[in-house]
């Protein structure tokens, strides 16, 4: 018997507020394209997509299908498939806010809320653009030392959602996350989290050491779906690849609005109309 809050797809998309600072992993890293498409499906509006630390087709579909607000990410991009058409025409037009970061920054900012620190301090972003166009960032010359030693503070940001794929949970809710262990660093930065999964196992991850290690523990998660496939057209790790053809086509009809319009209609769904 389940000792997890079981969910549906459409009950995570639901339980996502609008508006909500929502934490999102890397393509490598288990990118949860069945709930986004059902966030997609419910009207989702103003998202603010933080992404460890890129994002892509998962953040083109929502930004294409009028349901962000703001981005803050290291790249978005379709990577070896091409640019990222839906979110480089809304970054033309001012669709939503594009907060530019780098991947170090990215994950610092999560690493001072997982810590209960208000901020973490970096270096190699200081004289870079990056920094110059962040007013949210500060640069304070270091309090150790006597010599001028400028260093970067980086505020802490906590996030509303965390929602990412897995290969499996346990029946406790204990969830597989491998070598990702930049999902436990959004998980902790995260004040709800939604998982989907290829699948619920019988044996507990924490009955041996070696399966323990690779376990998020079920207290983090707060609602569980099981959605087969659930991070295609993207691959996930050690079960299947990304879907290349099925992601150029996607790129090729994303290359125009009418494009992406007709895209979305094969799956059932539509973009978001305005207010």
């Amino acid at each position: 018997m389940d000792e997890f809050n079981r969910m549906t797809l459409n009950e995570i998309a639901e339980a996502i507020p609008d508006g909500a600072l929502l934490g999102v992993p890397a393509d490598y890293s288990g990118v949860p394209m069945a709930a986004t498409r059902a966030l997609i499906a419910r009207g989702a509006r103003d998202l603010r997509l933080y992404c460890l630390p890129l994002t892509t087709i998962q953040g083109d579909m929502l930004i294409g299908a009028g349901c962000v607000a703001s981005v803050e990410a290291a790249a978005v991009t379709l990577g070896e498939y091409g640019l990222a058409p839906r979110f480089n025409e809304g970054a033309i037009n001012g669709s939503f806010q594009m907060r530019d970061s780098t991947c170090p920054a990215l994950h610092s900012q999560l690493q001072a809320t997982e810590k209960g620190v208000p901020f973490m301090p970096l270096r190699g972003i200081i004289g870079s653009d990056i920094a110059a166009h962040r007013p949210d960032w500060q640069v304070i010359n270091s309090p150790f030392g006597n010599e001028p030693d400028p260093i970067l503070l980086l505020p802490a940001v906590k996030l509303d959602v965390a929602l990412f794929h897995a290969p499996y949970a346990d029946r406790s809710g204990n969830v597989f996350i491998g070598r990702r262990r930049e999902l436990a660093t959004l998980v902790h930065a995260a004040t709800k989290v939604f998982v989907t999964v290829e699948k619920i196992i019988d044996t507990s991850l924490y009955e041996s050491e070696a399966s323990a290690a690779c376990a998020l523990p079920a207290f983090y998660v707060d609602g569980i779906a099981v959605a087969e496939s659930g991070a295609w057209p993207c691959g996930l790790t050690d079960v299947y690849p990304p879907d290349a053809e099925a992601i150029r086509a996607y790129a090729a009809a994303a290359s125009s609005e009418a494009g992406f319009t007709a895209y979305l209609a094969e799956l059932g769904l539509a973009p978001r109309t305005a207010a």
